[in-house]
């Protein structure tokens, strides 16, 4: 089963409301287009990819304006085109693959991380050295594959119409010597130049601030630019990334990045603490 990109999902959302604006079942919508409702229903949930034909039939039928027709036709064939990330589907999980299809089309991302810097900042040798220490015993090839992955994602920071990045650390994470002296003077170096990109805000939670609502795990909040994509959070756990999209689950996220926003330094203070961490190596 392909991955939910955000543009299959945005169709299947709207090909279910012009279903339903035109007073049709699945059932009564399968039969006239000699299909089956099965079908139709993993064209609205997105599990199946729909062709441009398939989608120009079914508006057709729910009789939508015809700049509606034209544009759902075109977000179907865009919806079809693989992310680069496709080449690597046997490699990743099913759910990291899905997150990182979303991530893709996000044009804000807020990121808190309570034990390693954010994966959109970390440096090349720091992703190898947090692959090679993994739960997984992994070769060089399937490391490599990996951090080229990592760094796939992080192009998008530094395109032309980049998302804004919000991205949140726990001190104990910049503490943490992962590969070494050299590669965390690197990966701070890393985030003073970073954080200077003007899409990009870096805070740190000092570990004075004690225990707080991030501490049990990562938390990434994404929004999109189409009213109608609604925000998805991901939680990291033990079993690999979950989305989250129902509303109750989506409010308690943001209740709880907004907390960590206001337990953390300013940008300014957070620099000044990376570079006093810097200083300490």
């Amino acid at each position: 089963m392909a991955p939910k990109s955000f543009r299959a999902r945005r169709l299947g959302i709207a090909l279910r409301h012009a279903r339903e604006a035109a007073g049709l079942t699945l059932e009564q919508a399968a039969d006239e287009i000699n299909s089956t409702r099965s079908t139709l229903s993993r064209y609205e949930n997105a599990q199946t990819m729909v062709s441009p034909a398939s989608v120009r039939a079914l508006l057709t039928l729910y009789k939508r304006p015809e700049n509606e027709l034209e544009d759902m036709v075109q977000l179907a064939k865009e919806a079809r085109k693989p992310g680069w990330w496709v080449s690597y589907s046997y490699i990743l999980d099913r759910r990291t693959i899905d997150f990182i299809a979303v991530e893709a089309e996000a044009t804000a991302i807020a990121n808190f991380e309570p034990s390693v810097v954010p994966g959109l900042l970390q440096t090349t040798e720091y992703i190898r050295a947090i692959m090679r220490g993994g739960p997984h015993t992994l070769g060089d090839e399937e490391v490599e594959q990996r951090v080229q992955i990592r760094i796939g994602r992080q192009e998008r920071l530094k395109e032309s119409d980049p998302p804004i990045f919000d991205a949140i650390v726990d001190e104990g994470a910049l503490l943490r010597p992962v590969g070494g002296e050299a590669v965390m003077a690197a990966q701070l170096k890393s985030l003073l130049k970073m954080s200077e990109l003007p899409n990009v805000t870096i805070q740190v939670i000092p570990l004075k601030a004690g225990y707080h609502r991030g501490t049990r795990g990562s938390l990434h909040i994404l929004e999109f630019a189409d009213p109608e994509d609604p925000t998805l959070a991901s939680v990291e756990t033990v079993a690999g990334q979950l989305i989250l999209d129902r509303p109750h689950d989506l409010r308690t996220c943001a209740k709880i990045m907004e907390h960590l926003r206001a337990v953390a330094l300013s940008p300014a203070e957070s620099r000044d603490t990376i570079n006093r961490l810097l200083k300490g190596l």
